[in-house]
């Protein structure tokens, strides 16, 4: 027969089931307490695309999907014998250019030693053309400095004829009168007779310095113009410098053209190497668009590489659970898929929520506006050597716990 309850009976129930209450919460508490979760989570990493630097059409394709690559493989090959030809051209400009620039640079020198040359030359010249026409006027001054004392000593002559004829007709008058002697008259006739040969003897010496003023005077003529010209060759040569520098001038557009030449060889190369497309890091291949004989364009979209090691996952927590969230934090990841968990810690945290970064941001500044807790992401990197068989894939549902204490 069951015994009756009795008030201390009923006590000691209550109180032991107090304790066990108390017991739970206080359970339930450390259990809960200091951490968030979220199952709005998923793993995250690198997709890299692979794309043409050039166009042209694909010769071969040597990937296929989902197919593990290393860094530097060989995925794509395009036709590029356009490019080979685009850089034997490049080649021949640039030798051209070249040879060019060697000209232009040799011509330097001998453009400066020759218009040196011309313009010490052309100097010399006009001072020797200069003292030509000095000399030659003082040639024309004597000249006819001797001719006026020519015509003075003609004019003398022809007067002393004058009178040696007078004096001759008065003395055959006289003589046949019987006044003079025959001695007197012969020394008169002499007289005469010298007179006359003094005014040929001064014609002579005339025409003598007439023609002596006019080969002066030609030779003054002929000293003037080639002062003349010299004086025009000095200004000639005087252009020289601007010579030199338009050689100079020359010489910088050849070395411009070299330059340009080179640049447009180099991108030649590039294109030419461009035409076989590598892998730029190891992962798996994924959304292969191309097949071979395809015409590609640059840019266009062929296939990615998924780098599997280097993984993490966004957990996007409410703006609630964020208070005493800071990086470094431990975090625990449940993976859906394999059911295991990760270790891991907080990376960052997003500088705004994913609704700011959506295509159609939500605009508040209405009358309707509803209240709606946001949603922040959280990088969180996992802790190294625990996916060594890279089974994590981007875009894998998991569930995130951060541990805030």
């Amino acid at each position: 027969m069951a015994q009756p309850w009795t008030p201390e009976k009923m006590r000691r129930v209550l109180l032991a089931l107090a304790v066990v209450v108390t017991i739970v919460a206080l359970g339930a508490w450390l259990l809960s307490g200091g951490r968030e979760s979220t199952d709005n989570a998923q793993i995250d990493g690198h997709l890299t695309p692979i794309a043409p630097r050039v166009g042209g059409t694909v010769l071969e394709v040597t990937v296929t999907d989902n197919q593990a690559v290393d860094a530097g493989a060989v995925l794509v090959r395009i036709d590029s014998r356009d490019y080979e030809v685009a850089l034997a051209r490049a080649q021949a400009d640039l030798a051209d250019a070249q040879a060019a620039l060697q000209a232009a640079q040799t011509g330097i020198p001998i453009a400066t030693t020759t218009t040196a040359g011309q313009l010490t030359g052309a100097q010399a010249g006009v001072e020797r053309a200069t003292s030509g026409q000095h000399i030659a006027g003082k040639d024309v001054e004597v000249a006819r400095a001797r001719l006026t004392a020519a015509q003075a000593r003609q004019r003398e002559a022809q007067a002393n004829d004058v009178r040696a004829s007078r004096d001759l007709d008065r003395m055959k008058q006289l003589i046949a009168k019987d006044e003079v002697s025959q001695q007197q008259y012969d020394t008169a006739v002499a007289a005469a007779a010298a007179a006359r040969a003094a005014v040929d003897s001064t014609v002579a010496l005339v025409l003598e310095a007439e023609q002596a003023v006019a080969s002066a005077e030609s030779r003054q003529a002929q000293a003037g113009e080639l002062a003349r010209q010299a004086r025009a060759d000095l200004k000639t040569a005087e252009l020289a410098p601007a010579q030199v520098s338009l050689s100079r001038a020359r010489a910088a557009s050849a070395e411009a053209r070299v330059a340009q030449a080179t640049a447009i060889l180099e991108q030649a190369r590039f294109n030419l190497a461009y035409t076989t497309i590598a892998a730029p890091t190891a992962g798996i291949v994924s959304r292969k668009s191309v097949e071979p004989g395809q015409v590609v364009a640059p840019g266009q979209s062929l296939m990615a590489v998924v780098p599997l090691d280097r993984v993490w996952v966004t957990a996007n927590f409410k703006e609630t659970q964020l208070t005493d969230f800071k990086p470094g934090m431990k975090a625990r990841i449940h993976v859906d898929t394999y059911g295991r968990e990760y270790t891991g810690t907080i990376d960052s945290i997003a500088a705004a929520t994913g609704a700011r970064f959506s295509l159609l941001p939500p605009e508040n500044a209405t009358g309707n506006f509803v209240k709606i807790v946001q949603r922040i992401p959280v990088k969180i990197t996992l802790d190294a050597g625990q996916d060594k068989d890279h089974l994590l894939r981007p875009g894998m549902s998991v569930t995130a716990t951060v541990f805030t204490r």
